[in-house]
């Protein structure tokens, strides 16, 4: 048996003809939705980048214990695991998150590992000489300034990264399509900002647009024209055509070499982005809308050979893990919470009946597949916060040698093995983010009617509803055995028994 994960980053559903949008060009998604079991209630589980990769590894969240790092010495690791087993493992990525602080004991997991440079702000080329070109708007860093050196590096299409990434991925399954027991993870930093395509996959898109180029939003309420914000979606459909396009390619390799028939296929993403919904660019400052949180997630299993169907489960990135192990033959850790998706595939059995998800210092949200609740921190108590680390880095900066200095040893949790762990003040969470906190405050606790409001618009008040999703938010914490100032954070001490 094989399989092939190709991941996105910042992937909308919302953006996507097999979820319903048909103002874009993406006739191999579509086609890949024949293909596959697709699924309409799949949720992340820890936002952004490094947290939810670190659940795709471990199958468990991340984001009440910790912030943005690298695995732990006591997580059990899905690659790894299936290494250990006789599995071979792959990754090509060109997330350039891997190879910073923070991020940078994954690849190690895998039995292989290729990396391509230069997406985003990724210290790739060096030119000291240099002006950013006039008709061009982004970051004005040096995270900013080092994009658009990259761009200067990345002319044409075969120059870009996502072009030679899949270029390595395909390979890897030419070589290997005949060979046995292997895994591979064609992961791809696009289409996560800035949106930055040849002139090509603009072309559908054409606005007429005459302002400075807009392709790079930051993460901030919308202060920009509609015609920018709609010229910034149009670059955003842009380069989602090109990701459609190399989709294609594996798409054409599996037709090629008869591989449905053994190989398991998923396509996936870790979060999405706002795109101007409710007034706000990215993600992370914002309540986890649903345009964040509710993604896309497509699986061929070949075992079940369901394809052109939909299921309504609710699902989670924390599931992938055992989705795999379990489609190998291995045995599934203790400590991962996700569940193995075979049964929900061939019948859209049920595996939970709420899914909780968050950022570390940030709101912490729960869904029932009809009901979003978003509860926000105490005012006085929004950064009272913790991480519990072995590993001390984060986002490059996120943790100072300030907070080190309060560094006490804790006994652990249940899933850390014995370990014991680092207590250290603060928390990859708005601080980290130079966002105010009384912003957030002024967003307060949210309750949503996914089924009479599917876009958000209207926050109820239910307080029969928001006792229910209080205390299965209260037990799904204490099943992931998080710390006890969540609750007090949260201000749920009195359902904690």
């Amino acid at each position: 048996m094989k399989a092939i994960m190709v991941m996105f980053d910042s992937l909308n559903r919302g953006m996507l003809p097999p979820y319903g949008y048909q103002d874009i060009q993406a006739p191999n998604f579509e086609r890949l939705a024949r293909r596959t079991v697709v699924f309409d209630n799949c949720y992340a589980g820890s936002m952004p980048c490094m947290p939810a990769r670190r659940e795709l590894h471990t199958g468990r969240y991340n984001f009440l214990h910790r912030s943005w790092g690298p695995l732990e010495p006591y997580d059990d690791s899905m690659p790894r695991i299936l290494k250990e087993n006789g599995i071979y493992t792959h990754i090509t990525t060109d997330h350039w998150h891997y190879w910073e602080e923070g991020g940078c004991n994954y690849l190690n997991q895998y039995n292989s590992y290729e990396f391509v440079r230069g997406q985003e702000g990724d210290p790739f080329k060096g030119l000291i000489q240099f002006e950013e070109p006039a008709h061009l708007d982004g970051r004005k860093d040096f995270c900013g300034r080092q994009e658009f050196i990259n761009r200067h590096y990345m002319q044409e299409e075969e120059q870009q990264s996502i072009t030679q990434n899949f270029s390595n991925g395909l390979q890897f399954i030419r070589e290997n399509h005949e060979a046995d027991n292997w895994y591979l993870q064609l992961e791809n930093y696009d289409p996560h900002e800035p949106f930055f395509t040849p002139e090509k996959y603009k072309e559908p898109y054409r606005d007429g647009y005459e302002g400075i180029m807009f392709d790079w939003p930051g993460y901030h309420e919308v202060v920009e024209t509609p015609e920018q914000v709609a010229h910034c979606i149009n670059e955003y459909k842009a380069l989602v055509t090109m990701c459609d396009t190399y989709l294609g390619k594996v798409l054409d390799m599996m037709d090629e070499y008869d591989m449905w028939k053994d190989t398991m296929l998923i396509v996936n993403t870790d979060h999405g982005f706002m795109l101007g919904q409710h007034n706000w660019w990215g993600k992370m400052m914002m309540p986890y809308f649903n345009e964040l949180v509710n993604i896309p997630l497509f699986i061929w299993d070949p075992r079940a050979k369901e394809a052109g169907v939909r299921r309504q489960a609710l699902v989670q990135t924390i599931d992938l893990a055992p989705t795999l192990l379990e489609f190998f033959g291995q045995d599934i850790p203790k400590d991962m919470q996700g569940k193995p998706l075979d049964k929900t595939i061939k019948t859209d059995r049920p595996i939970r009946e709420y899914a909780l998800f968050g950022q570390h210092g940030v709101h912490v949200n729960i869904t029932d597949g009809r009901y979003v609740y978003i509860r926000c921190p105490l005012p006085e108590r929004e950064q009272e916060l913790y991480n519990y680390i072995i590993e001390p880095t984060s986002y490059p900066g996120a943790i100072t040698t300030e907070e080190i200095k309060t560094a006490k040893l804790h006994e652990g949790f249940s899933f850390t093995k014995g370990c014991p762990l680092l207590k250290i003040k603060g928390g990859y969470g708005i601080r980290t983010l130079n966002f105010p906190p009384k912003v957030l405050m002024e967003f307060g606790t949210l309750l949503y009617d996914l089924q009479e409001d599917p876009d958000q618009e209207h926050p109820i008040q239910d307080a029969q509803i928001e006792e229910r999703m209080i205390c299965a938010m209260v037990k799904l914490m204490k099943e992931n055995d998080a710390p006890e100032e969540q609750y007090k954070r949260l201000g749920l001490e009195a359902y904690v028994v």
